[in-house]
């Protein structure tokens, strides 16, 4: 499976958008575009430049390389509704995503790799697709033989740090280690700070 493994860190400083955590921190301490002459490089500017920093930010965010991305751009277009919108809510849908949402993993990266290691069974079959997409009334809970993993057994904290915010469609039961898709992401629920209309006007040129 192809990944990045480009930082984080320095993805998030590309972007000017704490992309994990611990990019707060450290971005609090180093300002501007990472490089040698980073600071040296103009950002903004153009509008072509605007849209494609930002759909770069959402790629990264939720850990996509360009052709995944674009691939799930066609088919936001194609569907019914507004192609933003329902872009970000394919984006949420996705199972790692989901884990993450729950406050199963501290971070989006760290959830797609519980995912791909095949710590999860959904609606009861063993799957380690990070993209596969959940829909409604679709449960994803630990397989039974991951529960007694150290990583588990600290699912309480885990939860606990993670600062999770409840979200409508999803109900989420620690103790059972169990998610339940309930329904579907409304948009104000997706990740903040994303001006979906950029992207849109980026792949319509």
């Amino acid at each position: 499976m192809a990944r990045d493994h480009s930082p984080i860190v320095k993805q998030s400083r590309r972007e000017g958008y704490a992309l994990a955590p611990k990019a707060h921190k450290i971005m609090a301490k180093k300002s501007g575009i990472p490089g040698e002459h980073g600071d040296m490089r103009v950002r903004g500017g153009s509008l072509y430049l605007t849209q494609l920093r930002e759909k770069q930010k959402v790629r990264r965010m939720y850990g996509l390389l360009e052709k995944q991305f674009a691939k799930l751009m066609k088919e936001a277009q194609k569907a019914n509704g507004l192609t933003g919108e329902k872009l970000l809510e394919f984006l949420e849908r996705r199972a790692d995503n989901v884990v993450f949402r729950s406050g199963f993993a501290l971070t989006r990266r760290q959830a797609r790799q519980l995912v791909s290691h095949g710590h999860f069974l959904l609606n009861g079959r063993r799957i380690d697709i990070p993209s596969i997409r959940l829909n409604p009334g679709d449960v994803l809970e630990v397989r039974p033989k991951s529960t007694k993993s150290e990583y588990f057994k600290n699912l309480p904290n885990i939860i606990g740090a993670s600062n999770v915010t409840p979200l409508s469609w999803l109900k989420v039961d620690a103790k059972k280690m169990k998610i339940e898709v309930t329904g579907l992401p409304k948009r104000e629920e997706a990740e903040a700070g994303i001006n979906e209309q950029l992207i849109v006007e980026y792949y319509s040129r």
